[in-house]
This record gives structure tokens, C-alpha cells and sequence, in this order.
């Protein structure tokens, strides 16, 4: 069975050299375990999609929720996954502020009250605008 989450953190120490490590590792170990996803970050917040093999994904956000470069881990969306939106994308990144809520939003919890459509619809527009690269 495939699956498909979305979860969101807080960037400890956000800079572009964390980032970096964070893509490169990605990069390397998901195409090993058939993940694929795309992460939308800003210095405030983490919001990635993942989806692949459900023992798989269990796994990787398993290591997430451990892992120090992310604070307050939470999981928002949790689906079977029928088709993959980022089927080519072992893990794109888009440093996309515009796309989805503002700071203020974020402090006032909107990302945990969101529908699933409000959570997927940052992805859709991304995976559109990047559908041409694949």
C-alpha cells in the first residue's frame, strides 16, 4: 500500500547550509526506499509532503520525529495515496513563502486546523508549477 503525510516542524537553527544537508540526505535515501515528496520551508516552518511504501514512510518519519534539526513535529495529514504527486521528485524543495500561510498564521495555529484540502493545495500549485521539470 502506498501512503501519503504531510507534517510540519520548526527549522532548529534554519540557515541554507542546514537546508542543504537536510535536501542532500533526502536526495540519497529516498530513492533507495521509493519515497518521493516535496519539503516547503522558510526560516519559520517545514511543510513536507512524502509519500511512498506505507512501511516505508512509517520509517522515515519514525527518524524525523528523532531527528534534532526539526522541533515541534506534527503530523497533519495521513492518507492511503492511490497516485504519487511527485512521482519524479526523490525530494524537490521550494522556498515558496507566498504559497501558503503567513508567520502570523502559523503562530496562531492555522497549518493545525487546516482542511486537507487547505493542506494539499500548497502542494498541488507546487507540483504544477513543476510538472514541466520532470
Amino acid at each position: 500500500m502506498e501512503k501519503r503525510l504531510i507534517y510540519r516542524s520548526q527549522p532548529f537553527g534554519f540557515d541554507n547550509s542546514m537546508l542543504a544537508g537536510i535536501l542532500l540526505q533526502a536526495r540519497r535515501n529516498n530513492p533507495r526506499d521509493d519515497i518521493s515528496g516535496a519539503l516547503i520551508c522558510r526560516h519559520d516552518i517545514y511543510l513536507q509532503l512524502i509519500e511512498g511504501p506505507a512501511d516505508k514512510i512509517d520509517a522515515l518519519f519514525a527518524r524525523i520525529e528523532q531527528d534534532d534539526r526539526h522541533t515541534n513535529v506534527r503530523l497533519l495529514l495521513e492518507e492511503e495515496a492511490h497516485e504519487r504527486m511527485f512521482a519524479s521528485w526523490a525530494m524537490l524543495d521550494d522556498e515558496a513563502p507566498s504559497i501558503f500561510w503567513s508567520v502570523s498564521d502559523v503562530d496562531a495555529g492555522k497549518i493545525e486546523t487546516a482542511s486537507e484540502d487547505e493542506l494539499l493545495a500548497p502542494f498541488v500549485r507546487l507540483a504544477e508549477v513543476h510538472a514541466s521539470d520532470t
